[in-house]
């Protein structure tokens, strides 16, 4: 994508990176300067990505900016993510809740403002070759997460552990908050749902019948 866009002499390019590189906070809120720890292949796959995109400014000048957001949730996203996981299950009739580990917390952004963020990201002048988190600047348990969902959905819910849903315990990212200094000095950009809110909307369009019917809760997509 790198060298492609450099043959095009595109104005910018926008890299996705994730909070995923931070591994485990080893301090909060985690800014653009936290070592980097890749805990999962997952995340030192996106380590190498942001290398080789830096390295392309670096070594070409290549106008790349690389956008770090934080956990993006809202509409039409995978069963694989907490969120949905909690919604379809308890939208579906379920009383006994079926997840993983509740301790982690997360830095959640609403898809909006994730897409916000990289529209500001594009635009913003003087932004090449830096890396900038999208984050809310805010953190919550998973199982404040299901406490809150439940209640938005008027439902008491009783939660089970899956073991299958259970990350190795070295490769679990136990604490993620994001500093969002950098992207709210250098844009205009601001979150501008609260989780609750965000939350509301995302129940809304997962509780609909013809999108609900898309989803296996009984299933673990791993």
């Amino acid at each position: 994508m790198c060298q492609a866009a450099r043959d095009a002499g595109i104005e910018r390019i926008v890299v996705t990176s994730t909070s995923e590189v931070y591994g485990t906070a080893q301090y909060v809120p985690i800014d653009e300067n936290h070592p980097r720890q890749p805990q999962s292949p997952y995340s030192a796959t996106k380590i190498g990505a942001d290398a080789i995109a830096e390295s392309f400014y670096r070594s070409f000048d290549l106008p790349v900016v690389i956008a770090r957001p934080f956990n993006t949730y809202g509409p039409r996203q995978s069963a694989r993510a907490i969120i949905p996981t909690i919604i379809t299950q308890i939208a579906s009739g379920k009383r006994q809740i079926k997840l993983g580990d509740l301790s982690p917390t997360r830095d959640f952004n609403y898809v909006t403002d994730t897409a916000a963020g990289f529209i500001a990201l594009a635009e913003a002048p003087c932004v090449e070759g830096r890396n900038i988190n999208i984050a809310t600047g805010s953190e919550i348990s998973m199982g404040d997460t299901l406490q809150l969902i439940s209640d938005l959905m008027g439902q008491k819910v009783e939660f089970i552990v899956d073991q299958a849903r259970l990350r190795p315990s070295k490769s679990e990212v136990n604490r993620l908050c994001g500093d969002n200094t950098l992207i709210t000095s250098l844009t205009s950009w601001r979150p501008r749902h609260s989780l609750a809110q965000g939350l509301e909307k995302t129940i809304e369009w997962f509780t609909k019948p013809e999108n609900l019917a898309k989803y296996k809760p009984d299933i673990y997509n791993r």
